[in-house]
């Protein structure tokens, strides 16, 4: 173990002996072995012990961890957590709280005594048991590559890597090291404990498999490692697909140009949306195939609302050529749409301008060529700007949002009516944007819809006599 352990040290998690290592230790076979092994190699360590307060002995256990790191030369911090209130205060498992809790642990006393990473010490047997943990349960590439030598970023830092030095080494090798070395590592019982899953894994499911092939923890093991590989090239074409695609990354959201990502092969949507889930919820773990595979079907075939929960507090939604995943409490960028306050109705006079804020403005002019209007009207391709018939007009304009009970007779639809929501979806107008966007009503009646639609009554026709035009502009 000592020959290997070098190369391992320094091209698979990349450490430097003259920086400080801050090395989690439980007290068990595993972390003193690491402890040990990174002792002989002389690595400058800080030995960092979480009691957990799960068992009786687990004081006991901290001061002998602390006793023998002293011994050892290395500095030694322990802190002792109440795991189970932390579970039922977070609505966690024991196992995710303990976790959650030792993490956070070891990556403050990382940055407290600015070591180079933090090691843990995962063994092979670890590897297998992650690996078929993310099988059972359902994962792609990403679960099934297991755990990685060097990880960076981490849930818990974006400049400290977590490392794993014993990645590659069994359980028996582990005890062996032990007895030959006179370590004495205290036995925790809860590993035998069938109730929680990863130990039915290990006494249960592992040893059954070994009838089909006796060297089936090696296959698994080995399986993970080129799919690690796999995952690197993956990674790749993901970061490429990302600058694509990619529009808007702010403060609990993310936003992707909608054509760009349709462009993509659903393998990279997949990857691509994994990464926004991981950037928005970076401490989520195990995301599942439905809720990617819900994303997708979101993508194909969007609800009327054209917004979906997802997981975690996430959310989609899906603004004309923009799809944002963002969190339930962000607030999403404006758009730089044209608004009103809610409620507000303004005065527009003709001639004349109305300003609406943020550069916006609504300009009305009467028309003296009434059949040069009507061709304008005709052959008019900018939907921010309009020619009515002013004799079915009753100055003043006025200018509100949306009120409860609108209604609206669109020009197309021979006169009939519809509730200004339902027309107001069917034009796909941005959900955020439908409150405050600006409305011209003239005797109490919607005669046009800026940027979607004219209303019927208003619209020029060749009895008409006097024309105005409104347009809504931005400076």
């Amino acid at each position: 173990m000592l020959d290997r352990f070098p190369t391992t040290l320094q091209s698979e998690c990349r450490l430097e002996q003259d920086r400080p290592l801050l090395v989690g230790v439980s007290g068990g076979p595993d972390s003193l072995c690491l402890l040990d092994v990174l002792r002989r190699l002389d690595y400058r360590l800080v030995v960092a012990h979480l009691d957990h307060g799960l068992r009786p002995e687990s004081a006991e256990e901290a001061l002998a961890v602390q006793r023998f790191a002293e011994s050892q030369g290395a500095a030694c911090v322990v802190k002792r957590q109440d795991v189970s209130s932390f579970a039922e205060m977070h609505g966690l498992s024991l196992e995710e709280a303990a976790r959650s809790v030792r993490y956070r642990f070891l990556f403050e006393q990382a940055r407290l005594y600015g070591a180079q990473a933090v090691a843990v010490g995962h063994t092979a047997d670890d590897q297998v048991e992650t690996v078929l943990m993310h099988l059972l349960r359902g994962a792609g590439v990403s679960g099934l590559k297991g755990m990685a030598y060097r990880s960076l970023p981490n849930t818990w830092s974006q400049n400290i890597p977590l490392v794993r030095p014993l990645l590659g080494t069994w359980r028996e090798e582990v005890l062996a090291y032990c007895q030959a070395n006179a370590l004495q590592p205290n036995l925790d019982l809860s590993n035998l404990d069938i109730r929680f899953y990863r130990n039915r894994l290990r006494h249960d499911l592992i040893p059954y498999l070994k009838n089909y092939n006796p060297r089936v923890r090696e296959v698994l093991w080995r399986t993970a490692r080129i799919l690690s590989d796999d995952y690197a090239v993956l990674e790749q074409a993901t970061s490429l697909a990302w600058q694509a695609c990619l529009r808007n990354q702010g403060d609990g959201t993310i936003a992707f140009d909608l054509q760009s990502l349709m462009e993509q092969p659903a393998g990279l949507q997949r990857h691509l949306l994994r990464r926004a889930i991981n950037w928005l919820r970076p401490g989520l773990r195990d995301i599942d195939f439905d809720a990617i595979e819900h994303a997708l079907e979101f993508l194909a075939n969007p609800p009327r609302s054209r917004r979906r929960d997802l997981i975690a507090g996430l959310c989609l939604l899906m603004e004309k050529n923009q799809l944002w995943l963002s969190t339930w409490e962000a607030d999403l960028p404006s758009q730089g749409w044209p608004q009103v306050l809610e409620g507000e109705a303004r005065r527009l006079d003709v001639p004349g301008i109305l300003p609406l804020g943020g550069g916006w403005r609504l300009a009305a002019e009467i028309t003296p060529d009434v059949e040069l209007a009507r061709q304008q009207a005709y052959t008019n391709a900018d939907p921010f700007q309009a020619w009515l018939d002013s004799s079915e007009l009753s100055p003043p304009l006025l200018v509100r949002g949306r009120q409860p009970g609108d209604r609206f007779r669109p020009l197309g639809m021979g006169g009939h009516s519809l509730k200004l929501a339902d027309f107001l979806v069917n034009v796909k107008l941005p959900q955020r944007a439908r409150a405050g966007w600006p409305l011209v009503y003239s005797k109490d009646e919607i005669v046009w819809v800026p940027g979607f639609r004219l209303a019927h009554p208003v619209c020029l026709r060749g009895e008409t006599k006097n024309a105005i035009k409104i347009k809504l502009t931005r400076e």
